[in-house]
């Protein structure tokens, strides 16, 4: 099961002991044990949450590894840390995993100190006030624990409405805030201050950059290979998502010799379009192992579906849900212990489809490497180098586009002008090459993965390709060296190219769920007029009514963009009707 823990901080007085037995009694009715007290925290994690006692008092939630090794730190390593002047620095320079670090302060026991790792694998969501409050993975068990009664934040909702699925410290739940991955809290005399530990700019740097081919292929094969072992390490049993593309095969192929039991799985829809068996079987045949075809009926796509208890944002669509719902239950017919995904590979991996590569090399390495990646741009986008060249000058010569732009498709045209919250990913250096703001600013879109997958809650969602070696590795390889001979991904190819099926090496297409999505906003389309022209967005005046009856009652096709609108406004009505149910609200 996921990580699931709650810590009580009250940096202005010590906890009584009548106050520590109630909290005990109250934690394991909830089925959580106390792992951690001192003067101003207490910790209680479930049983199935593994936990790191550290040198001065602090625990560590989670899994961690060191970075030059698959085994899991023990206790017994984590000693040695007490001769370095900053455990934080400690953990993000020779450290990786998904953990949680909570610690007293190291001047006065009444501080407090968590720090989420740059995975952001642990969940993390907190609310302070004059010292005291919580910091937990799910906010029911601060409804149970804390008392917290939530209340809808909607001046976040329409924030989230111009920038969907864009992760920021703010929730949806009034006074509740994420700490992001990447960053601590600290809370001192009743202060509290975020600071940033983990930059992926930090590795894009040019004393980062690695300029040789050779060496970069062997630092991503290694990097990948790695994780992928330390993770299967945890699992007697897997679940290997499959999606026929790039990204899974290579999770596949790391997962070959493991002494786990893997099962491969795919989703086949009613309609061609995400039909990916065909691929998958060549993964699985090549693992040895049989592939399990999941049906995707459109009946599964459910655009009122039930939310989780720790949903603190809106995050998943009714496609996500009918794909969650299938690989739920066929991870529990199956039975095993976890899921594997290569979610995340087309960022990591540096697919950019635009000209940015040939821009980066033009002002990295000059006009001779800028015109070899120019024509290696015209093949692997199957149009002139004429073509290529003039779009690589364009973004040269062009402003830097912003991190994200707001949507207004559907919105209420007489709202204030929404002002975007910040990310601390976002604040590129000046001299920032294209590539590498765009492959930075996407690095964040994948911070919302997890919790779009509710499955994860169950039992772990290892997503390798998101942890912090292999991410560190890949952004060492400027954007150039990832089209080289005009394939896309070339670095991640070559580096596996001895143990991919050629079939799969070689592969350029890849399955779309446009048709699927399609046809199920069709059936639905009844449920989804009900859901949007008579729920809390409308009441709240913060849709244009009108252009969306309009749209609902066309009959011309949709366009991709609308229809992602349409389920993302879904998604977002559903999560606020089970918010202002009479059980969520204050």
């Amino acid at each position: 099961m996921s990580y699931r823990y709650i810590a009580l901080v009250n940096t202005g007085r010590s906890w009584s002991n009548g106050h520590a037995f109630a909290l005990d009694a109250a934690a394991s009715q909830a089925g959580l044990s106390r792992r951690l007290m001192s003067d101003s925290i207490t910790l209680f994690a479930s049983a199935h949450t593994p936990t790191l006692r550290v040198p001065d008092g602090g625990i560590i939630v989670g899994h961690l590894f060191s970075a030059n090794s698959t085994d899991p730190i023990t206790e017994a390593h984590l000693q040695g840390i007490a001769e370095h002047s900053c455990i934080r620095r400690y953990l993000t320079e020779h450290c990786w995993g998904e953990y949680l670090l909570v610690m007293p302060g190291p001047r006065q026991p009444s501080e407090v100190i968590a720090m989420r790792d740059p995975s952001g694998g642990v969940p993390c969501v907190y609310s302070i006030q004059d010292g005291c409050g919580f910091l937990t993975s799910d906010i029911s068990l601060a409804r149970q624990l804390h008392g917290y009664q939530s209340r809808v934040d909607w001046e976040f909702v329409a924030h989230f409405l111009a920038y969907p699925h864009m992760k920021t410290r703010r929730t949806g739940l009034t006074g509740v805030r994420e700490l992001l991955p990447g960053t601590s809290l600290l809370l001192q005399t009743g202060t509290l201050e975020i600071v940033h530990e983990w930059s992926p700019w930090d590795f894009v740097a040019t004393a980062q950059r690695c300029d040789n081919e050779a060496e970069a292929i062997a630092d991503v094969r290694h990097a990948v290979e790695s994780v992928v072992k330390a993770w299967s390490r945890l699992d007697t049993s897997i679940l290997l998502e499959l999606s026929g593309g790039l990204d899974s095969s290579i999770v596949a192929a790391c997962l070959r010799d493991v002494p786990s039991r893997v099962e491969c799985c795919t989703l086949v829809p009613p309609i061609p379009g995400a039909d990916e068996r065909r691929y998958a079987s060549v993964v699985a045949n090549d693992l040895n192992r049989d592939l399990h075809i999941e049906a995707l009926p459109f009946e599964r796509a459910c655009f009122d579906a039930p939310v989780q208890p720790g949903a603190v944002t809106p995050r998943v669509t009714a496609l996500q849900f009918a794909i969650d719902d299938v690989m739920h239950a066929a991870a529990d017919r199956l039975g095993v212990t976890s899921y594997f995904s290569g979610g995340g590979g087309d960022t990591i991996f540096c697919s950019l489809g635009n000209a940015s590569p040939a821009a980066d090399a033009f002002r990295r390495r000059g006009l001779s490497c800028a015109l070899t990646v120019v024509r290696e741009l015209s093949e692997l986008h199957q149009c002139t180098a004429w073509r290529a060249g003039r779009l690589a000058v364009k973004k040269l010569l062009a402003a830097p586009k912003p991190a994200r732009r707001p949507d207004s498709m559907f919105t209420n045209p007489r709202l204030p002008t929404i002002t975007r919250e910040d990310h601390p990913w976002y604040s590129a250096p000046e001299d920032a090459l294209a590539g590498d703001r765009e492959r930075i600013f996407d690095l964040v879109n994948t911070q919302s993965f997890r919790d779009s997958a509710p499955r994860g809650t169950v039992r772990p969602m290892r997503l390798p390709l998101l942890s912090q070696p292999v991410v560190e590795a890949c952004l060492r390889v400027p954007s150039w060296m990832w089209v080289a001979g005009g394939r896309n991904r070339s670095i991640a190819r070559a580096a596996f190219a001895d143990v991919l099926p050629s079939q799969i090496l070689n592969r350029r297409s890849k399955g779309t769920f446009m048709s699927y999505s399609g046809t199920a906003y069709r059936r639905h389309i009844g449920k989804i007029r009900e859901h949007l022209l008579d729920g809390q967005l409308a009441s709240r005046n913060l849709l244009d009514m009108d252009d969306l009856r309009r749209f609902l009652d066309s009959e011309q096709p949709v366009t991709h963009s609308s229809l992602m609108r349409i389920f993302d406004l879904c998604m977002i009505e559903n999560w606020l009707r089970h918010q202002c149910a009479p059980s969520h609200s204050a």
